[in-house]
């Protein structure tokens, strides 16, 4: 049962992580671009947004089969595993916090006035940053669940 576990916990990261995180990374250089243009077309960055939250959503998936498998494996109280778990925590906090709500905000703007579009522009510079912080975090997560200190497996 654990490796069925652990196999949809490894390709629903995959699925759903790997994407969101292109995702997101993509939405701010084509923000300021378009937020600066004279004739701003937002369905690029709508369709962003949406796979940004669609796959956000899907990713909830990752955390709750790596519960399952750190379970089966009795290895919930291990020290990586902590971290790996505020920090999948921290990085669906940043998603959900400050990721999507500033998408949100660009994406409702973008059509609008060229003062207000103006205004987000520094907004979308900041997004960039973090973005970043969200990649890192799951990047992070990544390069703990490979080398899990204190593992028994010899790897």
């Amino acid at each position: 049962m654990n490796k069925f576990l652990l196999s949809v916990h490894v390709l629903a990261a995959i699925i759903f992580v790997g994407p969101v995180t292109v995702a997101a990374s993509m939405f701010p250089p084509i923000a300021r671009r378009e937020l600066a243009a004279d004739e701003p077309a937002g369905a690029v960055l709508r369709v962003l947004h949406r796979i940004t939250r669609g796959y956000a959503i899907g990713g909830l998936t990752v955390p709750v089969f790596g519960l399952a498998v750190g379970a089966g494996l009795g290895v919930l109280g291990e020290a990586w595993l902590i971290v790996s778990m505020v920090l999948t925590a921290a990085a669906a906090g940043v998603l959900a916090v400050v990721v999507l709500p500033g998408q949100s905000e660009i994406v409702a703007a973008v059509d609008g006035d060229p003062a207000l579009r103006e205004s987000l522009v520094g907004r979308a510079r900041s997004l960039s940053m973090k973005t970043g912080v969200f990649g890192l975090l799951w990047a992070t997560v990544v390069v703990l669940m490979i080398i899990r200190p204190g593992s028994t497996t010899g790897v």
